[in-house]
């Protein structure tokens, strides 16, 4: 995030409008809604969850136990019994 001066972005009537509001501290203007990205597909967090998890259920269906998958991904029980719940319903 970049600090731009409002008097260099604004319409002066814009400007003059929000000066009866706020003058003199910074203000923060989130994107619109439909222009944000969801959690993680920016960074790629997301495809790389998915995966994991894909492979997890794979490991479970080819006869791992959960506590198998608990050491290799270093995941709770619980944490690896919502992935293989969650991804069972997705393939039903």
């Amino acid at each position: 995030m970049q600090y731009k001066n409002a008097k260099e972005v604004l319409p002066p009537s814009l400007l003059k409008e929000m000066q009866k509001y706020i003058q003199g501290d910074l203000i923060y203007i989130p994107k619109a809604k439909k222009e944000r990205a969801a959690w993680g597909e920016v960074s790629g967090s997301r495809e790389l969850i998915a995966k994991r998890n894909e492979e997890i259920f794979q490991l479970y269906k080819e006869g791992k136990s959960f506590e198998e998958l608990e050491q290799k991904y270093h995941l709770s029980f619980d944490t690896i019994r919502k992935i293989i719940y969650k991804m069972r319903n997705n393939y039903k």
